[in-house]
């Protein structure tokens, strides 16, 4: 994997493929231009839908800035984290797992949270099960498929910001029909969903925003059969 310490050099993509210079090149300028502020907005939203004195997990937390972010917005919250990749200097405290089962017990926490993880995933459903099981409401950020050429700006935005981890990108979006019944099978009953989320300065936010993104608050209830 590319190091992340030899981002400045000049000789930094020397020794690379094309396609994987050209994707650490793109991953450094949406970082520079973007991260800070997609990172400090998510946590703003997470913070205020996270609730009270809630143990939080968040899946596939990646190098769990956005989570310690919220923690440091919201002292009341105690949060860890799992993902399937182990990146250095963790900002939470991190264990892996195998992608599909979360390893803890029924209704171990009061919150899941899944930041851009479910469709990482094969099969979304999977995970939204697991964290059905183990906690009483699910925090989920994610994309609709919807709008003008959706696919390929999701797949664009994808690739930028995940490429040069490794991160799996099976392209898996779905529209917000299909997540609607998932939750209905599933048993999670929206209890607020965002969808003017800010993430972008404008004019980016006109084309990687709109429609595309949303927050939801789940809470588990009888699944629908």
């Amino acid at each position: 994997m590319w190091d992340r310490s030899r981002r400045d050099s000049p000789l930094a993509f020397l020794g690379q493929t094309p396609l994987s210079a050209l994707s650490s090149g793109v991953g450094i300028l949406h970082e520079k231009l973007a991260f800070t502020r997609r990172v400090g907005v998510l946590s703003d939203w997470f913070a205020r839908l996270a609730p009270a004195q809630a143990r939080v997990l968040d899946v596939g937390c990646g190098d769990g800035m956005v989570s310690a972010l919220l923690q440091a917005k919201r002292p009341d919250l105690d949060i860890t984290g799992i993902d399937v990749l182990c990146r250095k200097n963790a900002h939470i405290p991190v264990e892996i797992f195998d992608g599909t089962r979360i390893p803890f017990r029924d209704d171990s926490f009061d919150l899941i949270l899944f930041s851009d993880v479910l469709h990482h995933t094969e099969d979304p459903i999977v995970l939204q099960r697991e964290a059905r099981r183990v906690a009483r409401h699910v925090l989920m950020k994610d994309h609709y498929l919807q709008g003008w050429a959706a696919a390929q700006r999701l797949r664009f935005m994808d690739w930028t910001g995940n490429a040069r981890f490794g991160v799996a990108l099976p392209y898996n979006y779905w529209t917000e029909s299909q997540w609607k019944k998932a939750w209905e099978e599933i048993g999670l009953r929206p209890e607020q969903v965002v969808t003017r989320l800010g993430l972008y300065p404008a004019p980016a936010n006109w084309i990687f925003g709109a429609q595309l993104q949303f927050i939801a608050l789940l809470k588990k209830c009888d699944p629908s059969h």
